[in-house]
């Protein structure tokens, strides 16, 4: 069976024939949706590179995919996100009610999964999920509060988006390299990865958000230009930009003016290829992914044992959804 199988197969088990219908449907539509399962994945990566099977492993694995799941439950619902992975959001489908209690549920759900884990392993285990959990709130909050922030710096996005996407890919690494037995600076050295890969991931989001297929994104495009989130692109243009066109640029994220969406996000699109914001952030994104090898690099295992994360960090650059 294959670490994909393994985990489809055991997420379709976690809510199974549980009632109330309208507490679990809700966790099963989302939990079955789809998704790259790229977190639980790099835990079983991460165990198999120093020798460990992935059964051993799973309930962590299973823990980080569940949580991970729940909080874009509720980010939707905070976001007013219409779609995930190509299909309506649970808050759409059902309603605002039912999305809050079933990514509660989902929380419980997640610790459930850790609760697996044998005695020797679990505090650690514990320690290092609830300060990714506590991470990922700090990097919402400070996502919601960028929106109405009247000075955000390119070094604050930075910040936030280490806390609200990258921990959740290095503290599964580091996990299931723990449960491993890995060397200490080797688990250490696969959170940098992590953090590193992650910050690539979320710049890459940030440029499909804006140039993306909305066929294949998953998401509907344009949903950060609407939210008027100042992600990294909308930073690096109000430094690239002249007068006039930041003017122009700001009226767009500052009108109070009626306006169709679609035309919000073509205006400040064009901005951006004006701009070259694009090719900008593109090359953020692989300074970060090379210093993702330049890490992997010091783990001192044969490279074929490495390989995996190294095609990894290759996919993400090439990555069209």
């Amino acid at each position: 069976m294959t670490p994909d199988q393994l985990i489809c197969d055991a997420i379709r088990a976690i809510c199974r024939d549980k009632q109330p219908a309208g507490l679990y449907e809700p966790i099963t539509y989302v939990l079955e949706a789809g998704g790259k399962r790229l977190r639980p994945l790099l835990t079983l990566i991460a165990a198999e590179m120093y020798g460990t099977e992935w059964q051993k492993v799973l309930p962590a694995a299973l823990a980080i995919e569940v949580f991970h799941n729940f909080t874009l439950m509720h980010d939707d619902v905070m976001d007013k996100a219409p779609i995930r992975r190509g299909k309506p959001t649970v808050h759409v489908r059902w309603n605002t009610n039912t999305a809050i209690l079933s990514g509660d549920q989902m929380l419980i759900e997640a610790y459930k999964q850790l609760a697996q884990l044998p005695a020797d392993k679990l505090p650690r285990v514990l320690q290092m999920f609830n300060e990714m959990a506590t991470g990922i709130c700090e990097g919402q909050q400070y996502d919601v509060d960028f929106e109405t922030a009247t000075k955000v710096t390119i070094d604050d996005y930075i910040h936030m988006i280490r806390l609200k996407t990258s921990v959740l890919l290095a503290t599964a690494l580091k996990t299931g390299a723990y449960m491993a037995d890995a060397p200490e600076e080797e688990q250490e050295l696969l959170y940098d990865y992590g953090i590193n890969i992650g910050l690539a991931f979320q710049l890459q989001d940030d440029i499909l958000d804006v140039y993306g297929n909305p066929a294949t994104f998953g998401k509907a495009v344009g949903g950060d230009i609407i939210e008027n989130k100042k992600t990294y692109m909308y930073l690096t243009a109000l430094q690239q930009a002249d007068d006039a066109t930041l003017q122009e640029l700001q009226r767009w994220f500052d009108t109070k003016e009626e306006y169709q969406p679609q035309e919000k996000i073509e205006a400040v699109r064009a901005i951006y290829t004006q701009l070259g914001i694009k090719g900008i952030c593109e090359e953020v994104m692989r300074k970060y992914t090379e210093q993702a090898f330049a890490i992997l690099d010091k783990i001192k295992l044969p490279a074929e044992k490495k390989l995996i994360l190294r095609e990894l960090g290759e996919h993400l650059l090439a990555r069209k959804e």
